[in-house]
Parts: C-alpha cells; sequence; structure tokens
C-alpha cells in the first residue's frame, strides 16, 4: 500500500510538473483531469486503507513459550497425606497412642496420654482445616432434616419411611469443613513415601 501511494504521488507531481511546460498548453485541459483523478484515488487510498497500513512493519520479539509446569512425583497425594499424618504425630503423638498396644496400661495412665494426643491433634486440625458442626442444636434435640438434604452430610438410622422432611433426635451433630490446607511436600523420591516419624537413635 504505501509503495502505491508512493507511485501515484509520483505521477501527480509529473502531472502538475506539465502544466507548467509551454509546449503542453494544448493538452492542459486533460492534464488537469488526469491530476485530479490520481489525487482523488490518492485520497480514497488514504481513507480507506487498513489501519496501520503503510508503516513500517517492525518485528516483535519472538514470544518463548510458557514451559509446562513440572509433572508432579507419582504419589504426590499419597505424600502429601502421610505428611499430614507426621504432624498428627509430631504434635499429638497419635500413631503412637493407637499403634501401641494400651490394654497393659491402667486407665490412669490411659487417659493421661489421651489429653496429650487431644491437645496436640486438635492444634493441627485447627491449623489445617476450618471445622464446623452440620448440625449446631444440642444432642438429643428434637430436629428436622430438611427436603433436599445432602446424603453426605446426614445418616438416618432407626425406622425409614416415607419422603423428607423427616423428624427425629439428634443422636451426633456431625462435623463439615469449608477450608483445606494439607501441606505440601515438595519432592517424593522415586516411589517411596515419606516417613510418618523417623526413626530416633541415640549415638555414643
Amino acid at each position: 500500500m504505501r509503495a502505491l501511494l508512493i507511485v501515484l504521488a509520483l505521477a501527480l507531481l509529473a502531472l502538475v510538473g506539465l502544466t507548467l511546460v509551454p509546449e503542453a498548453a494544448p493538452h492542459q485541459f486533460y492534464l488537469t483531469i488526469g491530476a485530479l483523478a490520481i489525487g482523488g484515488i490518492i485520497l480514497l487510498t488514504a481513507l480507506f486503507a487498513p489501519s496501520g497500513a503503510g508503516k513500517p512493519v517492525v518485528a516483535s520479539a519472538p514470544v518463548a513459550a510458557a514451559a509446562p509446569p513440572p509433572p508432579e512425583p507419582a504419589l504426590q497425594a499419597e505424600a502429601e497425606i502421610v505428611s499430614f499424618l507426621a504432624l498428627l504425630q509430631e504434635k499429638g503423638r497419635l500413631v503412637d497412642f493407637v499403634m501401641d498396644d494400651i490394654t497393659a496400661y491402667p486407665d490412669a495412665q490411659v487417659g493421661a496420654a489421651a489429653r496429650v494426643v487431644q491437645a496436640g491433634c486438635k492444634a493441627v486440625l485447627a491449623e489445617h482445616f476450618r471445622i464446623t458442626p452440620v448440625r449446631t442444636e444440642n444432642e438429643g434435640a428434637k430436629i428436622s432434616v430438611p427436603t433436599g438434604y445432602p446424603a453426605d452430610a446426614y445418616r438416618l438410622v432407626g425406622r425409614i419411611s416415607g419422603e423428607p422432611p423427616f423428624s427425629g433426635t439428634l443422636v451426633h451433630r456431625g462435623w463439615q469443613t469449608d477450608k483445606v490446607k494439607l501441606p505440601r511436600v515438595v519432592a517424593v523420591s522415586g516411589d517411596r513415601l515419606p516417613a510418618i516419624a523417623p526413626a530416633e537413635v541415640e549415638l555414643k
């Protein structure tokens, strides 16, 4: 497009120049008509040319393709679960308590250990989950289970007949969460899951 405008402008200049030559006086009318025609073409070309036409094309630097995210290790999800279990073990000694044979200990000792487990595990849950009861009524209260209730949020026991809403006694308030923040595992070597708790060795 730019080249065409240059050629037309040169032609227009040539015609205007010829009108100034005395020998071309007999052809003055035709030269004027030609100059007007070329001037009109230049005007129309400038008006209806696509945006950016005639501008030099600047080569843009090639945009580097976004690197694909690195693939997650094969056992990523399992490793994150193990890491969360490791927190329960670290803060509340949960695995020690559950895996130990507590039948040989007196109730008072078991109860004292349970307090440590409860406090530590509660702190871990509060840090990584936002846990609230499904129902806020006290257990033993009479409640109504609404129509269209979430099947995972209620477990109906006893005699079930008809269609919801159901009326019954709240045996357990249930628990739910709307926030989960599991610990992220940076890497898992090969196909081995991380340890829940390292073996402690005292060197002498």
